[in-house]
């Protein structure tokens, strides 16, 4: 480990999430980018040297395809990670699990996606709800998009001690949408094959103590994934308990219908509006104008963007693996104000 300098980071991976990654880590001041990996020829590897990021092909092959296409290639994945002291692996599912033993092989910190297995690091990893037990960790997991959405808003509940168990059924977007042109579902609704779904599991990876189940059924539509939640609280409540609660959390932002902020697209025309890049929705979209409250009951609805909710959990998650910030809270405010995290918020903001 470089004990000298900001941590040096490399991302592996150029695509929707590791152009992502790669552009967060650029705006912190504690970190460095010190170059991306990628296998392409096409446009996306050529934009990461446009952006000013120093490109690395995986293999010798890929760095002579690359040149050959007119990139300016920096040289291979070994080069990059001689000169980094952690990887965020943003390769696609299955890839990161074959490239750990060559993280460990040269004792580089290594953060892989939520496509990937528990088991690969043996830890799973949202901000809000495990970052002291990721400290000095050689690797963890950040855990997809939908898992993350899950745990911030139970922890939430969780820690103003109103939450007893929650039910979920979520509604994925087909694909993502730079590539729906090749493929995902028309004219149908896909249900995951059992129940519990996947994402509800993966929560307990970062918080056993956890009682929910999820439902899951895969829409035509590309936008982002949108989730219902009946919860059952440890005592009657009311709304605003709720809503405080859930305010407590920078990383949920409270959104209204009567604002007009009815429907997917119009919470991604406003993060257009918002001048976030890609249009990323970092933060779990709410609608506290639907939440209701029956008694000891609890239901609401939210909106997850599939591509950027992950990128501040990563900012984190590197923070802790090099333990260059211990504090939880501290991470998360400085990742928030360096992504502009808290802008829906003031921008709905009411006397």
């Amino acid at each position: 480990m470089n004990t000298t300098s900001k941590p040096r980071v490399a991302v592996n991976g150029y695509g929707v999430i590791g152009k992502r990654v790669a552009g967060a880590v650029d705006r912190q001041d504690d970190m460095e980018l010190v170059g991306v990996c990628d296998i392409g020829t096409d446009w996306r590897p050529r934009m990461a040297t446009h952006k000013g990021f120093r490109l690395f092909g995986a293999g010798t092959e890929h760095v002579q395809a690359m040149r050959d296409a007119g990139l300016n290639v920096a040289g291979t994945l070994g080069d990059l990670l001689g000169a980094a002291d952690l990887v965020v692996d943003c390769t696609p599912k299955g890839v990161a699990s074959k490239n750990v033993d060559l993280y460990r092989k040269r004792g580089i910190k290594f953060i892989v996606q939520g496509g990937e297995k528990h088991d690969v690091t043996g830890h799973s990893f949202v901000a809000e709800s495990n970052y002291d037990s990721t400290l000095d960790r050689d690797s963890t997991r950040v855990v997809s998009c939908n898992t993350t959405s899950i745990v911030r808003t139970l922890t939430a509940l969780k820690r103003a001690g109103l939450l007893r168990r929650a039910r979920g059924t979520l509604l994925r977007r087909a694909t993502d949408p730079w590539e729906s042109h090749k493929g995902g579902i028309m004219n149908t609704l896909v249900p995951e094959r059992e129940i519990p779904s996947h994402q509800g599991p993966d929560a307990k990876s970062v918080d056993p103590g956890l009682d929910v189940i999820t439902m899951a059924v895969k829409v035509p539509e590309t936008l982002a994934h949108l989730h219902y939640w009946s919860v059952q609280m440890t005592r009657k409540a009311e709304k605003e308990e709720v809503l405080d609660a859930f305010r407590a959390v920078s990383r949920i932002a409270l959104i209204r219908m009567d604002e007009g902020l009815t429907a997917l697209n119009t919470v991604k025309e406003l993060m257009i509006d918002l001048g976030r890049p890609y249009e990323n929705l970092y933060e779990v979209a709410l609608w506290s104008d639907m939440l209701r409250v029956e008694g000891d009951e609890l239901f609401y609805a939210y909106m997850v963007d599939n591509q950027s909710i992950v990128i501040p959990e990563t900012i984190d998650a590197i923070r802790a693996l090099t333990a260059t910030i211990r504090d939880a809270r501290q991470s998360i405010a400085k990742t928030d104000k360096a992504l502009g995290i808290g802008l829906i918020a003031d921008a709905f903001a009411r006397p």
